[in-house]
């Protein structure tokens, strides 16, 4: 929360600044990932091994390289915790497509509209790192003016309202539903 309200602002403008040259290497000079990892590779251990092997030469000792072994269970807990979101995100969405709430199901096609059309304007690199510099920005500008944000965002509130009750009286009440089923518990 301290790096999104920009409390330290080093430790903040480092995660953007990071966040924006990871954006600029993958997506301007159009670098893969697969690519970086394996340069890197090829350099770490390239000096390793000129150093391991040129030692006796210039008198200095060898390198250390140390043993390094990744324990299991953060993996396993990360799996874990992803798999109880995702299968409480399809629950939800089979919840929706029960067809028992017609509101809840039109605002989630609207969403999923809404995300194709701004998938389709940019690639999911360039979409991750828009979200990334809102969840940076959008925070703290919230923080600094709440107090004029704030009727605003009640006055749209209030016409949205508006604007689903007439659309609820002109097309939402004229279609014909069936009986609803009683839950299986």
């Amino acid at each position: 929360a301290d790096v999104f309200l920009w409390r330290n602002k080093k430790i903040s403008a480092g995660v953007l600044g990071g966040a924006t040259a990871i954006w600029v290497l993958f997506e301007l000079i159009e670098y893969h990932l697969l690519t970086l990892i394996c340069h890197i590779s090829i350099l770490c251990l390239a000096l390793l091994f000129l150093w391991s092997n040129a030692h006796t030469f210039i008198h200095k000792s060898p390198p250390r390289i140390p043993e390094i072994h990744l324990p299991e269970e953060p993996f396993l807990q990360v799996a874990s915790a992803l798999a109880i979101e995702l299968n409480q995100g399809l629950k939800l969405l089979r919840d929706i497509a029960s067809g028992r709430n017609l509101k809840e199901f039109l605002m989630v096609i609207a969403a999923f509209w809404v995300l194709s059309i701004v998938g389709s304007w940019c690639n999911f690199l360039t979409l991750f790192y828009i979200c990334f510099v809102l969840l940076h920005t959008v925070p703290v500008l919230y923080e600094k003016y709440e107090d004029k944000i704030d009727p605003f965002a009640e006055k749209a509130a209030i016409e949205i309202k508006k604007q689903y009750a007439v659309f609820d009286a002109k097309v939402l009440s004229k279609i014909p539903m069936g009986p609803l089923k009683a839950k299986k518990v």
